[in-house]
């Protein structure tokens, strides 16, 4: 059952699934919470959550319900068994790259009024989102139909993406064509702690050296994704897997106490692995310990100078570094720009 004190870590906000059974008459909503174990008064708490696993039941219902697998929210149906047929064409392409691309162009043919496109420039993958759902509708339904079909396709895509890879991908900022909702904290966990909303459309930006490695599915993994979907793809961005994304969270948590982000030792400790050992693990995941650190200060940095209650020292300070300077050389590195400079145009986009 939902609770406004449920984990942050394994629940979602009570407002996509608001927006889940948006196209259901009665019957169809009380059966549809039913089947995920929802309370259906949990709808009119705005602060409720419910489990994630809830919520990939709730998916599966509607899906079955609509025959449906994105909500009834195209024009067109994205019909079950759509999603299992779209995993078993990308296992055959050979890198990320390929069949991220043949992802995109899969859900061209099954919606009409909302795709996605792939770009990579300077080393920097981006997806675009193009939603025209709703178009010349200004109405409540039709803009929260357009910020739910966005935020779905999105998950959809990164979450593919995560499978493709064998890993959680960080995207490392978010934009959006929306102004920001009630929830949009929830965008800074699923996806990345950079969100910049009003944008001229919604796209996902990443490393695009991901896109260069291989497939990494086998028969055997593709038929467990696809037994679990859509948990499977929802929980890749609700819950963090692999011991990157362990070593990632644990740095985090450490840093967001306000201690001193954990040594190797300390950490290779806590996973009852050596230090070699970790190391080599990472490396596998491709997550080198060194520029697995520097992601993590470099995320809390973006955020304690978006937020703007921090001076440059104390944020340097925050993190860890020595001294102001050592941080400005680390963050010029990180964003090619100054902290006050990035702070500055970071305020200048939220307007």
């Amino acid at each position: 059952m939902p609770s406004e004190h449920a984990p942050a870590d394994r629940s979602v906000s009570i407002a996509f699934v608001c927006s889940a059974v948006q196209n259901l008459d009665a019957d169809q909503r009380a059966a549809a919470l039913a089947e995920a174990g929802i309370a259906p008064q949990a709808l009119a708490r705005p602060a409720a959550r419910v489990p994630a696993e809830a919520f990939a039941r709730l998916w599966m219902a509607v899906a079955r319900l609509l025959d449906d697998e994105f909500f009834g929210l195209d024009a067109r149906r994205m019909k079950v068994g759509s999603f299992a047929m779209l995993c078993h064409a990308l296992v055959a392409q050979a890198t990320v790259g390929a069949a991220l691309r043949q992802a995109v162009r899969y859900f061209g043919l099954f919606f009409d009024d909302i795709g996605a496109s792939l770009r990579v420039a300077g080393g920097t993958a981006t997806l675009v989102i193009d939603n025209r759902i709703g178009a010349g509708r200004d109405d409540p339904a039709a803009r929260d139909a357009r910020r739910f079909a966005d935020e779905t396709l999105l998950v959809m895509l990164h979450g593919l993406l995560c499978w493709l890879v064998g890993r959680r991908v960080p995207l490392g900022r978010l934009e959006w064509s929306r102004p920001p909702p009630a929830h949009a904290d929830e965008y800074r966990r699923m996806f990345s702690p950079l969100q910049r909303f009003d944008m001229p459309l919604t796209a996902a930006h990443f490393d695009a050296r991901v896109l260069a490695g291989a497939v990494s599915v086998t028969a055997g993994s593709l038929k467990a994704f696809l037994r679990d979907a859509p948990q499977s793809v929802f929980l890749k961005q609700v819950v963090a897997t692999g011991l990157s994304d362990r070593v990632r969270r644990q740095c985090r948590d450490a840093l967001d106490r306000g201690d001193a982000a954990p040594t190797l030792v300390v950490l290779a400790q806590a996973c009852r692995l050596s230090p070699a050992t970790l190391r080599r693990r990472l490396e596998d995941e491709g997550a080198a310990w060194g520029r697995l650190k520097d992601e993590v200060r470099r995320d809390l940095a973006l955020q304690l100078l978006a937020e703007g209650g921090l001076s440059v020292g104390d944020i340097a300070a925050r993190l860890g570094f020595d001294d102001a300077s050592t941080f400005y050389r680390a963050f010029r590195k990180w964003t090619g720009s100054a902290p006050g400079a990035w702070r500055a145009s970071a305020r200048a986009a939220a307007g």
